[in-house]
């Protein structure tokens, strides 16, 4: 996922609504992220070689712009430990989207704010009542995916654990991106985070005897539609918008890539179909999830980021 700008730009009230050309940034964005899970559920490249070159892409895209800024040694020491837990992340995600359903999988990580409320928590933040509350809705929308996924199918139960996994880690990366953008603008946080994360997934590739470039056409078109679509379309307009509107009013709208990423992949016929029994799930972790972001003052009050699918 991408950086949020940093924090002298997070000026918006909390209830602010966005304006009309943020409403289109953000609902391009929305489209971009979505194609996200169906696009890696389609693509056959192994992982560790479509996360390299996902965000190899993704960095050479940004770098343009970064080299008009300046570079500091605090902001880049976060965006390099931002750019390997970002790989780490991406493990998680693109595991999860081709053994567990699209719906289930991006419900599952969409978990990120509750676990960046428990990491604030463990290093001396204060969580209120109410979002403790919506995290027990979540975890029962967790225990309800699961538990389908565990009766019916051993490998989709497996996704949905990396699918968590991955959640905790895109909090963490998402904290790192923070810490880095007090000091980095933007382009040249995302510019050495990417170049980082690809750098990590290339040696694994390498090593682990992964493919690197001998592919069918096809498969350079999916990455390039993923390029194009999450990585570039979807979080640089996320980033746009993020200068005006209130990172909790942006959270709550990236919860949309969920339903979008499900009915891309329904449509298509994309990955496995989740069963109906998990709707009510995704449901319950959504609205969990929207508590938390609401009622957690630390998270309306500090630069929220949004984890790239």
């Amino acid at each position: 996922m991408t950086s949020t700008s940093g924090p002298s730009r997070v000026n918006a009230a909390i209830t602010d609504l966005p304006g009309k050309s943020d409403l289109v940034r953000l609902g391009v964005g929305i489209l971009g992220i979505g194609s996200s899970g169906p696009l890696i559920a389609l693509s056959t490249m192994p992982i560790p070689t479509l996360i390299f070159w996902r965000n190899l892409g993704g960095s050479l895209a940004t770098i343009p712009f970064a080299l008009k800024h300046s570079l500091d040694r605090r902001g880049a020491k976060w965006s390099i430990i931002a750019g390997v837990l970002l790989a780490l992340h991406f493990i998680g995600f693109f595991m999860a989207m081709r053994m567990t359903s699209v719906a289930a999988g991006t419900a599952l990580v969409a978990l990120q704010p509750i676990f960046a409320s428990i990491f604030i928590k463990i290093s001396g933040g204060h969580i209120p009542s109410k979002a403790w509350f919506g995290m027990a809705i979540s975890f029962a929308g967790v225990l309800l995916i699961s538990g389908i996924d565990f009766s019916l199918d051993r490998r989709s139960f497996a996704g949905d654990i990396a699918a968590i996994v991955s959640a905790a880690l895109a909090a963490l990366y998402v904290m790192s991106g923070s810490e880095a953008q007090q000091t980095l603008e933007t382009t040249s946080y995302t510019a050495i985070c990417y170049a980082i994360c690809a750098a990590t997934a290339f040696p694994i590739a390498l090593f682990g005897g992964y493919q690197i470039i001998h592919f069918p056409l096809r498969q350079w078109w999916i990455l390039l539609a993923l390029i194009g679509g999450a990585q570039i379309l979807g979080h640089s307009m996320f980033n746009s918008a993020l200068k005006r509107v209130s990172p909790a009013v942006v959270s709550l709208i990236v919860f949309f890539e969920v339903p979008v990423a499900a009915l891309l992949a329904k449509i298509f016929r994309i990955g496995n179909q989740p069963s109906g029994l998990i709707i009510p799930g995704v449901i319950l972790i959504l609205a969990g999830c929207t508590l938390v972001v609401l009622r957690t003052r630390p998270i309306k009050e500090s630069p929220t980021e949004v984890a790239p699918q």
